[in-house]
């Protein structure tokens, strides 16, 4: 019998943790870039700051993922520590708001949600209509969760055993401190930690006092959180919110502890309720907590700047600067994070394209040095970029963020195959050149300068295709693909013809000239890759030959990664 509640009581919280989940991912991608624009532009002053983390909050149920996005926020410099505090404080207030509204007998609704949830995501003929149809699944499942349990719990009462465990567990204060912050922390969610709480205190499985206890463990466990996911080891400056974050909630803990018997028998007395005297503790709490810190955050700011100073080093250019783990919840975000990054590996490639031959004509052995250390931060950020996005594909998809992050993953490849073959051959040719003090005659030279920024031009106007989609800009980086392929072959007779007039020059430097040509059209070719997309998606699919094809991904790290719905 108590195996069986014991299981019963782990999957109603396995299903009330899920629902959350259903919720929180519903909302971000339903309406993930409209809030992170809301809450940059609440950042005025620290009062409209805890407004925006109060709704923010309320929406997704997480306050773990406003921490996230907060973070975020600061890292690139767009809020400051006293806001991100104050958004935290108002985060802090959001988590109670769903539990306030779930202290009420409102699972009679539940089979409501999951009808029209169920119609929405089936029938949605948009992708918010389906994430709007998950979120109402998510309350359903969320409802349904709580009823389990109070019909789990309900048996259990009258049993001697479950009450003497239950009361050696709960009977000191802090001894629930730390059970109920260690659970919050390992299910990363203190709504639902609240949640079993109430269902507990609802059941007489624990006493007011413990009750009020293990809130504000739960308070506790939803700060260690961010600690742990929104901070990175290498940067002290990075610890600045969680830490905040942390500070306040322990000092209001310490402040209510010792008074938690005189709070609970005189809410008790008010409200005979437990599960939702359990709900008003939580948010008086919270409440109180933000008003005790609200006007102290400047303090808290220049004091955690001083404790936790900026990290001195050089940069490192093939560290990721847009890749934000937070935005991995909102994939329309995502994606436009990749595509920055993307589009910053490709200054990289055109920098390196520039200096590649600008060491061929002027014998500057230094710029052949600085393009082999470009195309080490070209692979590491290729190789930063198709992480992130598999990660992102481990989520649901729609089918044209799908197609996105394959795009965004063939033209990383492209890219670093571009720095390959300007590293691996142009550079060795320019080295090459420069010591055996080779010159190419002065028509050559102008062919191949003219070579080269035709190539240059390809590449910019490959980088607006990729991030507009671009019909008419795609049909002239092919058009321009078949142009410059004659162009070579022009540029080869003319070349032959020298050479059977005898040119010193043209005889010493002849198989530099062609090998150059020749890697330059191969770049070309990576370049005009970023079209091929655009026209499949205008409807004028280009007729690919062999050479086509291979600059694209068809199998490898990209084709790994699945278009899930």
């Amino acid at each position: 019998m108590g195996t069986l509640v014991l299981l019963d009581l782990m999957g109603g919280v396995a299903l009330l943790l899920w629902g959350l989940h259903m919720v929180h991912s519903g909302i971000l991608r339903a309406f993930g870039p409209d809030l992170r624009r809301l809450l940059g532009k609440a950042l005025g002053n620290r009062f409209s700051a805890f407004a925006a983390g109060l709704g923010l909050t309320a929406a997704l149920q997480s306050s773990t993922a406003t921490a996230l996005i907060t973070s975020s926020f600061a890292a690139e410099g767009l809020v400051s520590l006293a806001a991100a505090l104050a958004i935290m404080l108002g985060a802090n207030v959001g988590t109670t708001l769903i539990v306030q509204v779930l202290s009420f007998n409102i699972a009679a609704i539940a089979p409501v949600l999951f009808v029209l949830g169920l119609v929405a995501f089936r029938t949605g003929p948009r992708s918010r209509i389906k994430d709007i149809g998950r979120v109402c699944i998510g309350l359903g499942l969320m409802l349904l969760s709580l009823h389990i349990l109070l019909d789990t719990l309900a048996p259990a009462e009258n049993a001697p055993g479950v009450r003497v465990v239950m009361t050696a567990i709960t009977g000191d204060p802090v001894l629930c401190i730390v059970v109920a912050a260690l659970v919050t922390w390992a299910v990363h969610s203190s709504v639902a930690s609240v949640l079993l709480i109430m269902s507990l205190a609802y059941s007489q499985f624990i006493t007011p006092a413990a009750a009020l206890a293990l809130v504000l463990g739960a308070n506790l466990g939803s700060a260690i959180n961010p600690l742990f996911e929104g901070a990175r080891r290498d940067d002290p400056a990075s610890y600045r919110l969680p830490v905040g974050n942390l500070v306040n909630r322990v000092v209001g803990i310490a402040l209510v502890l010792p008074f938690v018997n005189v709070i609970a028998g005189h809410l008790h007395a008010w409200q005979p309720d437990l599960a939702r005297m359990t709900a008003a503790f939580h948010i008086a709490f919270n409440v109180g907590t933000a008003v005790l810190f609200i006007g102290l955050l400047g303090a808290m700011s220049r004091l955690l700047t001083q404790l936790l100073p900026d990290r001195v080093q050089e940069a490192d250019p093939a560290r990721p600067r847009y890749l934000d783990e937070s935005a991995l919840e909102t994939p329309s975000l995502a994606l436009a994070d990749a595509a920055r990054e993307t589009l910053r590996m490709g200054d990289f490639v055109e920098v390196m394209l520039r200096k590649v031959m600008a060491a061929m004509m002027t014998g500057d052995r230094s710029l052949v040095d600085q393009v082999s250390k470009m195309d080490n931060a070209v692979d590491g950020l290729d190789e930063a970029i198709k992480l992130y996005l598999t990660k992102l594909t481990r989520g649901s998809l729609d089918e044209s963020e799908g197609r996105r992050a394959m795009e965004i993953i063939s033209f990383a490849i492209n890219l670093e195959h571009i720095g390959d073959i300007i590293d691996k051959n142009l550079s060795e040719l320019a080295t090459k050149k420069i010591k055996r003090r080779f010159q190419f005659s002065a028509e050559g030279a102008d062919e191949l300068a003219a070579f080269h920024k035709r190539t240059m031009d390809s590449l910019r106007i490959a980088f607006g295709v990729f991030m507009s989609g671009d019909a008419n800009e795609a049909r002239k980086l092919l058009a321009e693909k078949t142009a410059l392929r004659n162009t070579e072959l022009a540029a080869v007779e003319r070349h032959l013809d020298r050479l059977r007039e005898g040119r010193p020059e043209t005889i010493e430097t002849t198989s530099l000239h062609l090998d150059v040509l020749r890697d330059l059209r191969r770049i070309h070719s990576h370049i005009c890759s970023v079209a091929y997309p655009v026209m499949d998606a205008a409807g004028e699919p280009y007729r690919r030959t062999e050479a086509d094809a291979a600059t694209l991904p068809a199998s490898g790290p990209g084709a790994a990664l699945p278009r899930r719905v």
